[in-house]
């Protein structure tokens, strides 16, 4: 994911050295690049470097929690361990690292639920469209079974989960043409989505026209018109800067999204047990503390936006879920996901459609 000033297409390979990290921490600042790493060097005295990737800005607070872990990880191995972060796909889409993680070519990366549901479907389990209404329903059924029945389908395809998500945020849908106040205003609407079956067919259920769209590429497509509106998370909206090309921002709370943090099967199993005890202390951690971190900025989210002249409105989500259900929106997501997977799904959220 970068602004709208960076060529995706190039992808340079750079990388921020372990001063830059460390800054980021505390400051929230750039820091400095390097050169691209191999992917395991294992030099004299066993020492490991591995790379980590993600779609994330540097200011996003996943960086800056993550950036904290590496620096505890790498004080607490002495320098064994050490780990090298490529933020905001500097390392390909998320489609290309979730690739390079199965092969062993990338050792780490965060990861959307929702694409990562593009190699295991259950993993869009919690972002169904309007399932979740608030945090208190969202972390029981992520740190409980709905989680754990994800962590295993994950491993399945050779990739070690760490047991804490992250938290991407409900998600909301902004426009440069006219606020979203009910699924009437939806019609027609051309909005951009992630690479992601499930929210197409959400979007599509509810009469917009959806368009499939790398957020690398986003801010180009709204500010071209390809798009009118599109949808994320507050902290996203604004680290891309979408509020320079979009005009109201209607917070509709469609859909929870959070972060798995993934490493290469191949590259765990390779892994001293110290190490990887290290590595799962401090990630998950880290997790923890990043939940706090968005459910604090929110607030302070909001207002930001609204002085950079994004215009509010509030809706009733009740409404969108009662459009959906009047298609066949859950019964055929209900029906890809299975019934165990979906009994879970409503033990937590209750039941759906």
């Amino acid at each position: 994911m970068v602004a709208p000033a960076d060529d995706a297409t190039r992808r340079h390979r750079t990388t921020l050295d372990r001063r830059a990290v460390l800054g980021l921490a505390g400051a929230a600042a750039l820091g400095g690049t390097g050169v691209f790493s191999p992917a395991i060097v294992r030099a004299q005295g066993a020492s490991v470097k591995l790379k980590f990737g993600n779609d994330v800005p540097l200011t996003h607070s996943l960086n800056v929690r993550l950036a904290e872990a590496i620096s505890a990880i790498e004080q607490e191995t002495n320098g064994r361990l050490s780990i090298s972060v490529f933020p905001s796909n500097q390392l390909g889409s998320d489609t290309d690292m979730i690739s390079q993680l199965r092969s062993g070519a990338l050792e780490l990366a965060t990861m959307p639920t929702t694409l990562l549901s593009t190699l295991v479907p259950s993993a869009a389990l919690p972002a169904i469209g309007f399932v979740f209404p608030s945090y208190d329903k969202v972390w029981p059924a992520m740190d409980g079974e709905v989680g754990a029945y994800m962590r295993g389908n994950i491993e399945k395809a050779n990739l070690h989960p760490f047991e804490a998500m992250w938290d991407n945020g409900f998600r909301q849908i902004t426009t440069s043409t006219k606020p979203i106040r009910g699924p009437e205003d939806l019609k027609g609407f051309k909005i951009r989505v992630p690479v992601v079956p499930l929210w197409v067919s959400l979007f599509a259920a509810l009469g917009a026209a959806p368009t499939s769209i790398p957020l690398s590429e986003a801010y180009a497509a709204l500010q071209t018109r390809i798009s009118d509106g599109q949808e994320n998370p507050l902290a996203i909206i604004n680290a891309t800067k979408f509020y320079e090309v979009q005009k109201f921002c209607s917070l509709t709370n469609h859909a929870w999204d959070g972060f798995w943090l993934l490493a290469s099967g191949r590259t765990w199993r390779s892994l001293p047990a110290e190490l990887r005890d290290v590595m799962a202390k401090h990630f998950n951690a880290a997790a923890l503390k990043q939940r706090e971190d968005n459910l604090k900025d929110s607030a302070a989210l909001k207002a930001g936006l609204e002085s950079k002249g994004l215009a509010f409105n509030t809706t009733d989500p009740a409404q969108f879920q009662q459009a959906l259900a009047k298609t066949d929106f859950y019964k055929t997501w209900k029906s890809k996901f299975g019934p165990e997977a979906w009994a879970l799904l409503e033990k937590y959220a209750g039941t759906i459609g």
